[in-house]
């Protein structure tokens, strides 16, 4: 009698492994992989366009105050338009003044910096390297965290932290085109964003109110524009005061913001159809993409070292990843267990495992 319960058991795990994918399986497959792949483009195109445009052997309009500016009045009027006339996303109704002024203006100012430093960053650095750089994004956070008490100190993650930090201190040692100061300004603007995805969960996320990209840029884009204005006026205002012979290309800088702004509406897009994990992995394919575009297109040299070092960061990210996703799990399970299996159907991915990498949200979806 056992032998043929454990038969038909058998036959029955058997049967249901070889059932055909349903219909409705598949096309939610096709369309999360579609996301992914529009997310992937949008990123790479966002991020080769702000160098083609910065590059001083390329396009040769080395103003990366400007740009971003541009960015931002576009952004800005954008998502006015859907918030306001279209009415297509809803605002947080916690959102208060004092509120805005006390937690919003901070993120707002730091996401300033952190686009104008990693837009400068183009000028000095090739787009393979500054995406090798970018991979100290998590030890930033996590290093910020901890010393804002948001963060719990864990021997185990430090180490972690380490590896990928030496990585990349590898990566930098093999870089041909190595430059003091493109480095400065790029470990600069990993640094600045950190600090902004800490002081969201502090200031905003703490006290319920949650922005999605739409909504983030229509509080945040005018801050970004009212702190860039000061270093504009003073620094590349007088110097495209004398470049009398510039003539704003508005199909160049235009196509330029769209793209910033559709990269945006990808996020939100892909973080809700998916997952915080998903788009973690997008990202990783993304930079490996760019830095072999970096290097067949844009003729960037990257040596066996740089490969070498990026690949020990990567793995300590990827270990980082996975270590995040253990413990959001964990921490479900035993919600579950506490909750009598409320929620059982809670998507256990959308805690986010790493910040965006460019800006890779934030942080590339201006950069």
């Amino acid at each position: 009698m056992g032998k043929g319960g454990t038969q038909s058991s058998s036959s029955a795990a058997a049967a249901t492994s070889s059932q055909p994918i349903s219909d409705g399986v598949l096309k939610k497959i096709v369309v999360a992989y579609t996301y992914v792949a529009i997310w992937i483009f949008l990123s790479f195109t966002v991020i080769v366009y702000n160098k083609y445009i910065l590059d001083k052997k390329l396009y040769n309009w080395p103003f990366p105050i400007s740009l971003t500016m541009i960015h931002m009045s576009f952004c800005a009027s954008l998502a006015f338009f859907l918030v306001r006339v279209l009415r297509l996303v809803d605002l947080p109704s916690a959102m208060s003044t004092s509120l805005y002024i006390s937690s919003v203006v901070p993120i707002g100012a730091l996401y300033s910096l952190s686009l104008w430093l990693s837009n400068s960053a183009y000028i000095y650095l090739s787009v393979s390297f500054i995406q090798m750089l970018k991979a100290l994004m998590p030890v930033a956070v996590y290093s910020i965290g901890v010393l804002l008490k948001k963060e719990s100190y864990h021997s185990n993650t430090m180490l972690n932290m380490l590896s990928i930090s030496l990585g990349v201190a590898v990566a930098a040692y093999g870089e041909a085109r190595f430059d003091t100061w493109g480095v400065t300004l790029q470990i600069g603007a990993v640094a600045f964003e950190a600090t902004r995805l800490v002081l969201i969960q502090i200031l905003l996320t703490s006290k319920g109110i949650s922005l999605n990209p739409i909504t983030s840029l229509y509080y945040v884009a005018p801050c970004c524009l009212l702190f860039l204005s000061v270093p504009w006026l003073v620094v590349e205002y007088p110097l495209l005061r004398e470049t009398s012979s510039f003539q704003f290309d508005w199909i160049i800088f235009g196509t330029n913001s769209l793209c910033a702004f559709a990269l945006n509406l990808a996020v939100f897009l892909l973080v809700g159809k998916t997952s915080a994990l998903t788009m973690n992995v997008a990202g990783v394919v993304k930079d490996w993409l760019l830095i072999a575009f970096s290097w067949s297109v844009i003729r960037d040299t990257v040596t066996p070292i740089n490969l070498f070092g990026y690949g020990l960061a990567f793995l300590g990210v990827a270990y980082y990843n996975h270590a995040k996703l253990q413990g959001l799990k964990a921490k479900e399970a035993q919600r579950k267990v506490e909750g009598g299996g409320a929620g059982a159907d809670h998507d256990e991915e959308k805690g986010r495992l790493l910040p965006d990498r460019d800006g890779d949200k934030r942080g590339d979806q201006q950069k």
